[in-house]
């Protein structure tokens, strides 16, 4: 086990990582690679999330049992426990005085020899942006390992919000728009139905391995999400706002489809379509750290109007009105209307 020292030196090294620049799925092999090397660990499933609805989608993972996804990420989503949408940090599972409490392991990992579980999660107060979980089968984390992960939290919360930020950018004019697609699974989430269009769509938000078939992941989570809802173990909607390629931004949303069966027999549906212009400014305020007096002063600008009707329209003199859009720009390096109602509606 590496020393205080090294864990310090680790921790300066993710930062570095975390200010290089560079895309979301680099950023966290990178980080693996660090927080392997610090800590050591069999196995691990690291998730962007909606910032507003904690709802994960693009997975970086290399789980024990890859063939049971459907049913990993369903516990996953039922499991209440340091469910990463009430954690704070981090939460070891050997820190639970009865760790079979915990769904996710007592009916999967624990057949598959895990031992232990670190759960990080990365928010800020403009979002939850991922998190991750660390699997091991030899020994448990420590309390040391636990307090080195934590620190972890905040420079990669920044790093992910900012690499979200990036993606924010006005798409060619011949850029190909998808129409909305359906992906239908069974109650236990099992793929029943697809479109060569979906699956299209599904291998360009988390490509497959050379060799293998794409998997639905993000489909999954959205999916698994509505049983978490229907089981009242969260709140949050169904819906995973998600960057595609290209400054594409796709929302995806469940529900179940059919009324003549019981609820939780009937398929559930899960929907792909480009993130609505009003979503997408959602996502573009909390990603540029605006506040929310600046969040409704873009959705205004949005709409339209000069100053003095913006001004009329949120009860604030023009001067102020003026001091926001200052703001705005510098927070999104812009300098124009135009500019920045690009970059947020990427058109």
């Amino acid at each position: 086990m590496a020393v205080p020292v090294a864990y310090a030196r680790s921790h300066e090294r993710v930062v570095r990582l975390c200010e290089a620049g560079c895309d979301s799925r680099s950023l966290r092999v990178r980080l693996l690679d660090e927080l392997r090397t610090a800590t050591g660990f069999d196995a691990y499933a690291f998730l962007l999330t909606d910032p507003e609805t904690s709802v994960g989608c693009s997975p970086v993972a290399d789980v024990p049992c890859l063939p049971e996804l459907p049913k990993m990420t369903r516990l996953k989503y039922l499991t209440a426990l340091d469910r990463w949408t009430a954690l704070d940090g981090v939460a070891l599972l050997s820190d639970l005085p009865d760790p079979s409490r915990n769904l996710l392991w007592r009916e999967l990992l624990r057949d598959y020899g895990v031992r232990d579980i670190a759960s990080l999660v990365f928010k800020d107060r403009f979002g939850c942006w991922g998190f991750l979980d660390l699997y091991r089968c030899d020994r448990a984390f420590s309390a040391a390992e636990a307090a080195y992960l934590a620190r972890l939290t905040a420079p990669v919360s920044t790093a992910l919000r900012r690499i979200q930020a990036g993606t924010f950018v006005v798409r060619p004019s011949h850029a190909p728009r998808p129409g909305p697609l359906v992906l239908l699974l069974s109650p236990d989430l099992l793929v029943l139905a697809q479109t060569p269009e979906t699956y299209a769509c599904l291998s360009l938000l988390v490509p497959p391995e050379h060799g293998r078939p794409a998997v639905p992941a993000s489909a999954y989570n959205v999916a698994a999400q509505l049983l978490a809802v229907e089981a009242g173990v969260d709140a949050h909607p169904p819906r995973s706002r998600v960057h595609a390629a290209d400054g594409l931004w796709l929302t995806l949303s469940a529900a179940r489809i059919g009324d003549a069966a019981p609820q939780a027999r009937r398929a559930i549906a899960v929907t792909i379509e480009e993130t609505s212009p009003t979503e997408r400014l959602a996502v573009f305020a909390r990603a540029f750290a605006l506040s929310p007096r600046e969040g409704d002063l873009l959705s205004h600008l949005a709409r339209g109007g000069d100053n003095h009707t913006m001004a009329c329209r949120m009860s604030l003199s023009e001067l102020t009105v003026q001091d926001h859009l200052k703001s705005i720009f510098a927070k999104t390096s812009t300098n124009t209307r135009g500019m920045l109602l690009a970059r947020a509606l990427g058109a």
